[in-house]
């Protein structure tokens, strides 16, 4: 589990094909801050960009490890393919504050970019997300973009869709990888926890007394 507070700005510097064939996935070199992995160990699980992926080697001396994304996660996901910022945030402790919001590291879908500009001191990002998850996006609810735990602001249905619009403040502009965002950027999403088992609860059938 993770909270969507992004604990750091890493870079994807190399990614190696596994095999020949669209079956096979892409082993990932992943460049972080210094002494980001002093706490890590092999098998620890890190969300890339919001994607929950296991360390399969480290190099602590030079701030490098190494990830194995299947091709199934390839086609399901963004930004995970090839070289680029990314956000990273290591796995949730039990003893840890709750900062964001609860997030599983299970990417629901690939939003679309539609604004992103400086509005006063911050920043509007608006996102089309598909028809799937509009019904699980609400006005002050949370939902999290490439791994950051965010406040939708406004909802717009629309006939693809949802356009959810936030607010991004100067900090976290700053301080994750979503500052490089642009209309027509991909994202992957994630829905908030809770409001997936209230969709499944809603929708279940009401047991018959004997």
């Amino acid at each position: 589990m993770f909270t969507g507070i992004i604990t750091g700005v890493g870079r994807i510097v190399a990614a190696h094909a596994l095999g020949n064939s669209p079956t096979h996935g892409k082993q990932l070199i992943v460049q972080c801050p210094p002494h980001y992995l002093d706490d890590v160990g092999l098998g620890d699980s890190i969300a890339l960009n919001g994607a929950c992926m296991t360390v399969t080697s480290f190099d602590t001396k030079n701030s490098t490890f190494t990830i194995d994304i299947s091709a199934e996660s390839l086609a399901k996901t963004t930004g995970l393919g090839e070289s680029g910022s990314i956000n990273l945030e290591k796995a949730l402790r039990a003893n840890d504050r709750l900062g964001g919001h609860l997030v599983s590291g299970h990417v629901d879908g690939i939003g679309n970019v539609t604004h992103f500009a400086q509005l006063g001191e911050s920043w509007e990002l608006r996102i089309l997300a598909p028809k799937a998850l509009a019904k699980y996006l609400a006005y002050k609810g949370s939902i999290t973009v490439n791994g950051v735990s965010l406040t939708v602001n406004r909802v717009t249905d629309v006939a693809d869709g949802c356009e959810a619009s936030i607010n991004l403040i100067p900090h976290t502009v700053e301080n994750t990888a979503l500052g490089s965002l642009r209309s027509g950027s991909q994202v992957n999403l994630e829905i908030d926890l809770i409001a997936r088992y209230v969709e499944r609860m809603l929708n279940s059938a009401t047991p018959t007394s004997a």
